[in-house]
């Protein structure tokens, strides 16, 4: 979270590359947390929100099918509905709209 905090104050002083690398370094940390718990299905919630985050800062980062292979890994498990609701709008809101935008139609990689 202390990243998360420092690349928001990297936004507001415009700095995108300060941004970039402070999310890479956050999405980097969250990843391995959920690699910890990715095959430990009776953490729920706490594995599914850990993808989820990983997942969004993926995205921060431009890792589009990262970002999809972690949404794919957390809804294989037994995520609450809210969360498995809020991965799948993460999935056709922002992947699928961000492939669309630049055009791709395959998975990125």
């Amino acid at each position: 979270m202390e990243l998360v905090d420092q690349a928001i104050l990297a936004r507001q002083r415009g700095d995108a590359e300060a941004v970039l690398a402070i999310s890479r370094a956050a999405f980097d940390k969250e990843r391995s947390a959920a690699d910890l718990v990715a095959d430990q299905f009776d953490l729920e919630p706490t594995r599914s929100v850990l993808h989820r985050s990983a997942a969004v800062l993926a995205l921060e980062c431009h890792e589009l099918r990262e970002a999809e292979r972690l949404i794919g890994r957390a809804l294989a498990g037994y995520p609450p509905n809210d969360i498995a609701n809020e991965l799948r709008d993460l999935l056709i809101e922002e992947i699928y709209s961000q492939r669309q935008a630049i055009g791709q139609t395959r998975p990125v990689g």
